[in-house]
C-alpha cells in the first residue's frame, strides 16, 4: 500500500488528478444555466392505482426535514422542566414571554396572549428552520411560491378564527365596519391583501437571498459565501420568520383591540350609527 501511495506521488498523477478536479470546481462557465439549476425545483410523480398522481417535490421534502429538525430542537429545550430552569428551558420560556408580551402589546390580554402563543411560536419556528436549512446548501421551501402562499393562507385563516373566538361574530364585523360602515369594502379587501403580502414578502426575501448565494458559490466558491451565508442564510432567515409572526399578531391585535371596545363601550358604536342616520336623513331633507 505504500509503495503505491510513493508511486502515486512519485509520477504526479495525484497532483495532475488534483490540480484539474480544483480547476474543475473554480471554473466559471455559464453562469445563467448554472443559477437556473439551482432555482429549479425537483419533482416527482408518484402514480397510485391507475391514474392518481401524487406530487412530491424538494420543498416537500426539505420542509418536512426542517419540521422534524425543529420538532426535536423544541422537545430538547422543553424536555423535563423544573422549578429553577436550566439554560435551556430558561430560554424556551424567554422566547414564549416575548411572544406574549408582543401580542399584549396589540391590545390583546393576557389569557388572549398566552393562548395564541403557541401558534404564533410554531409558525414562526417552522419558518425560520425551513429557511436556516439552506445554510446546509439544502434548498429553502420558501424559494417555491406554494410554500409562502400556503403560510399565508395558514396564518389569516388563523387571524380570522381566532379573532372571532376572542370577540365573537359582533366584535368582529365591528372591527371591519370601524370607523363607519363605508370602509367594509376597504376591508375586506385589506383582508385579501394581507396573506398576499405575507407571501410575497417571505418568498422575494428568501428567493433573491438564494440566487444571490447561488451566484457568490459559482463566482466565488471558497471563502466569501461563507462570510456572506451568516447573514442571509442564517440572520436573515431568522428575521423573516419573526417579521411573518410579528405580522401575524399585529392583525390579530387589530381586531380585537376594537371588539373589546365594541364589548366594553357598545354606545359609542351606537352613537356613530344613530349620527349617521341623522346625517342621512337630513341630507334628505335638504335634497
Amino acid at each position: 500500500m505504500e509503495t503505491q501511495l510513493i508511486g502515486l506521488f512519485a509520477g504526479g498523477d495525484f497532483l495532475k488528478s488534483f490540480l484539474e478536479h480544483l480547476i474543475e470546481e473554480i471554473k466559471i462557465g455559464d453562469i445563467g444555466e448554472e443559477i437556473n439549476e439551482g432555482i429549479l425545483q425537483w419533482k416527482h410523480y408518484f402514480v397510485i392505482g391507475d391514474s392518481f398522481k401524487v406530487l412530491l417535490t424538494d420543498a416537500i421534502i426539505v420542509s418536512w426535514i426542517a419540521i422534524a429538525i425543529v420538532l426535536l430542537l423544541f422537545c430538547t429545550m422543553a424536555r423535563n422542566p423544573k422549578v429553577r430552569p436550566n439554560k435551556r428551558q430558561a430560554a424556551l420560556e424567554m422566547l414564549v414571554e416575548l411572544i406574549i408580551t408582543t401580542s399584549m402589546s396589540f391590545g390583546m390580554n393576557r389569557k388572549e396572549a398566552e393562548h395564541v402563543a403557541p401558534m404564533i411560536g410554531t409558525i414562526g419556528m417552522i419558518i425560520a428552520g425551513c429557511n436556516v436549512i439552506s445554510a446546509f446548501k439544502l434548498s429553502p421551501p420558501a424559494k417555491n411560491i406554494a410554500f409562502p402562499v400556503a403560510m399565508a393562507l395558514v396564518a389569516i385563516t388563523y387571524v380570522i378564527y381566532v379573532s372571532i373566538r376572542f370577540v365573537g361574530f359582533k366584535g368582529f364585523w365591528a372591527s371591519m365596519t370601524s370607523p363607519m360602515p363605508a370602509l367594509l369594502p376597504f376591508k375586506i379587501l385589506d383582508m385579501i391583501i394581507k396573506p398576499c403580502s405575507l407571501a410575497l414578502r417571505l418568498f422575494g426575501n428568501v428567493f433573491g437571498a438564494f440566487v444571490f448565494m447561488e451566484f457568490l458559490y459559482i463566482l466565488v466558491p471558497v471563502f466569501i459565501p461563507a462570510v456572506f451565508g451568516l447573514w442571509f442564510d442564517l440572520a436573515d432567515g431568522i428575521l423573516q420568520a419573526v417579521v411573518f409572526s410579528y405580522l401575524t399578531m399585529s392583525y390579530i391585535g387589530e381586531i380585537v383591540e376594537v371588539g373589546h371596545e365594541y364589548h366594553e363601550h357598545p354606545e359609542l358604536f351606537a352613537k356613530k350609527k344613530k349620527d349617521k342616520t341623522k346625517k342621512e336623513a337630513a341630507a334628505a331633507a335638504a335634497s
